[in-house]
């Protein structure tokens, strides 16, 4: 018998809750709003506050007898074709390293790409996996990295045969895909698993004009945060199994050995009522998004100074394999400006918050919950930003290196140079040192700087320039980056 979509467990034991007015003599100490700072609740809402349970002893019993969050856990799983789903309330980052941690372990090897979010990269750092690098495709003419190729993969894996696993990234923040079939025929023909940083697909599995999701395509683990191209909360994401090859207690067990023993139930919430929305009514939901979306680059792209990145730009040989059209990714180098200053401009002028920005892109990211009127904003404000644009000429430009200057040799482990004795040096200086830290524009989120790779002048000056024309470095111990943290001997 199939499982009942139109019930969402999570959400239905918070009304039975409040209607069996359940009185707690434990955690949160603000007792349903109770003792909450008045001030609080005026801007958050009482909702908020009643929302806000223990999960167990609260939300379910002591003993969980009510399997809450197990039955939630099982419908997303039947929502998505997964063997196995499992909720997490701290973001996909911790996901993913659950994920890396059940198909590998300190001291082996794990083949990942190089275009890697900084969690990825945390995971390396905690558990001592060595990374088997793969490098993105990189377009040079565009300056952007796409993910790697299947045949790329397999080159890497050939050389490197006792690796446990892969870990792509796909899509990537930017909308690009991978060749997820390719990859995962890549890691089973050798009996390995593959992992799939899905943080920005949650959306993927409800339309079949989007992508192929990663389950589909045949991946082992995927790690997916609902709340980027979801309706769930900041930090809800989950992370689904299939097959045999990873053992599901163990996966559980990693996500329990990181995660917090005081899960926030309004995140598990979210996460519930966004499956069964989507069961209900996500290709209606997703469709529409996807028809706004292609009004909106048709009229950005007619605005002079635009133009909108598509399928054409980013997908082909030596590209990427697939194109997701909602992050709406505009090139403005012909404004003669930079993605920095251009989403300043629009903060300060209409309150409109770019996705993501850099050298030469902002990106408007859409999902089923835009509409005509909020990307009738968003066009009013490119238009008179384009209006505007000698007012934002002359911005310091970014000296962008090579694909080949980009890259810098890994020479001890993430782990080793992160936790070794290190210094801080002046930038000028750093040249030819052993980095100790991460350094990661943000947003996307991918490190140009990993802790054990030999730092070289084109980096460098790629992020000194960035940081004057405006790019944000937050895991940089000095984010001004007059002084960068080396490995003290190296």
């Amino acid at each position: 018998m199939g499982l009942n979509h139109d019930e969402a467990p999570v959400l239905d034991a918070l009304a039975r809750y409040h209607d069996a007015d359940e009185l707690g003599f434990t955690p949160p100490g603000h007792k349903q709003a109770r003792g909450a700072d008045p001030r609080a609740r005026a801007v958050l809402g009482d909702a908020v506050f009643f929302g806000d349970v223990l999960a167990n002893g609260g939300l379910d019993d002591r003993l969980t007898r009510g399997r809450v969050l197990e039955r939630a856990e099982e419908l997303m799983a039947d929502a998505v074709h997964a063997d196995h789903t499992f909720f997490s309330t701290c973001g996909s980052s911790l996901s993913v390293k659950a994920a890396m941690l059940a198909v590998t372990c300190p001291g082996h090897r794990l083949v990942v790409g190089r275009d890697a979010h900084k969690s990825v990269v945390a995971g390396l750092i905690l558990s001592g996996v060595e990374p088997v690098w793969v490098e993105p495709q990189w377009d040079a003419v565009r300056h952007i990295a796409h993910p790697p190729s299947a045949a790329a993969y397999d080159k890497v894996y050939s050389e490197h045969p006792d690796a446990d696993g892969v870990l792509v990234t796909s899509p990537t923040p930017y909308g690009s895909a991978a060749d997820l079939a390719g990859i995962a025929d890549v890691c089973h023909r050798r009996g390995k698993p593959l992992i799939v940083d899905e943080a920005w697909g949650a959306h993927l599995p409800f339309h079949d004009e989007l992508p192929s999701w990663a389950m589909d395509a045949g991946a082992d683990i995927c790690v997916t945060s609902i709340h980027k191209m979801g309706s769930g909360l900041e930090q809800g994401s989950v992370f689904h199994l299939q097959g045999d090859l990873i053992d599901p207690a163990e996966l559980a067990s990693r996500a329990d050995l990181l995660g917090t023993t005081s899960p926030n139930v309004l995140l598990y919430a979210g996460i519930d009522a966004w499956r069964r929305q989507m069961v209900q009514h996500g290709r209606e939901l997703i469709g529409r998004a996807l028809e706004l979306a292609a009004r909106t680059r048709t009229a950005i792209e007619a605005i002079d100074g635009f133009h909108v990145n598509d399928a054409a730009d980013f997908c082909g040989p030596d590209l990427a394999a697939g194109f997701d059209p909602l992050p709406v990714v505009m090139d403005i180098r012909e404004l003669g400006t930079t993605g920095y200053r251009a989403a300043d401009w629009l903060r300060e002028h209409h309150h409109i918050d770019a996705h993501l920005f850099d050298h030469r892109r902002i990106s408007a990211q859409l999902t089923h919950a835009d509409d005509e009127q909020t990307t009738a904003r968003l066009l009013t404000a490119l238009h008179e930003l384009a209006d505007r644009s000698t007012d934002l000429s002359h911005a310091p430009q970014v000296v962008v290196p090579s694909p080949a200057d980009l890259r810098m040799n890994q020479v001890r482990l993430p782990r080793d140079a992160y936790f070794a004795p290190h210094a801080e040096v002046p930038v000028t200086e750093a040249c030819g040192r052993i980095a100790a830290e991460m350094i990661t524009p943000y947003p996307p989120g991918i490190p140009v700087v990993l802790p054990g790779e030999r730092l070289t002048e084109p980096v460098l000056e790629y992020l000194t320039t960035g940081v004057t024309a405006g790019m944000f470095l937050p895991d940089a111990a000095d984010q001004q980056l007059n002084t960068v943290r080396v490995v003290a001997e190296g």
